[in-house]
């Protein structure tokens, strides 16, 4: 909602106000011990199974990679550690430095100029419709993960790469960025 209507908050107050929203529509009125629990998961949120080898796959291929999150540096940087991913990624980025929340355009393009390319120079790889979207509608190109439930929105243009789960993703960006 905060992007739609371009009132900004970061993603933590906004995880924050859902969780309220939640709570209160069962009738429950959890504790500030409780919600800092529930919303310091988080931090320590495990990667999916194939994850590890795509990411070690792409970057051993050369490919430059950085992750671009809608969580703050700070939680960015933790989730990616905790998980074993954040050695993969040259940078860590926050859309909460330009103050849009991704599907907005703003954080896209703050990618493109901090990796140094033009916006048609970044390929956005997600799970989500909506990420998918807002980086195809600001000139980057992407790839969608369709994991179980996980579908493209109609109105949006499909990307190029489409596959199951990461490795095969990667396996069609290595076929399309790295041709033999």
């Amino acid at each position: 909602m905060a992007t739609i209507t371009d009132a900004y908050a970061d993603f933590g107050t906004i995880g924050r106000a859902a969780l309220e929203i939640v709570a209160r529509r069962h009738g429950l009125e959890p504790g500030a011990g409780d919600r800092d629990a529930i919303l310091g998961t988080m931090r320590f949120l495990p990667p999916h199974p194939d994850v590890p080898a795509a990411l070690r796959r792409l970057h051993a291929a050369g490919l430059r990679l950085a992750a671009l999150t809608n969580s703050t540096d700070e939680v960015a940087r933790a989730q990616l550690t905790n998980a074993g991913l954040a050695p993969f990624f040259e940078r860590i980025l926050s859309a909460d430095s330009v103050r849009r929340l991704k599907p907005a355009r703003e954080p896209y393009e703050m990618a493109a100029r901090e990796l140094g390319v033009g916006i048609g120079g970044i390929r956005l790889v997600a799970a989500h419709a909506w990420d998918v979207a807002g980086a195809l509608r600001a000139g980057a190109a992407a790839a969608f993960v369709a994991r179980p439930g996980m579908v493209l929105d109609p109105l949006v243009p499909e990307p190029d790469i489409v596959g199951a789960d990461l490795g095969e993703v990667a396996e069609r960006i290595l076929a399309t960025e790295l041709p033999a």
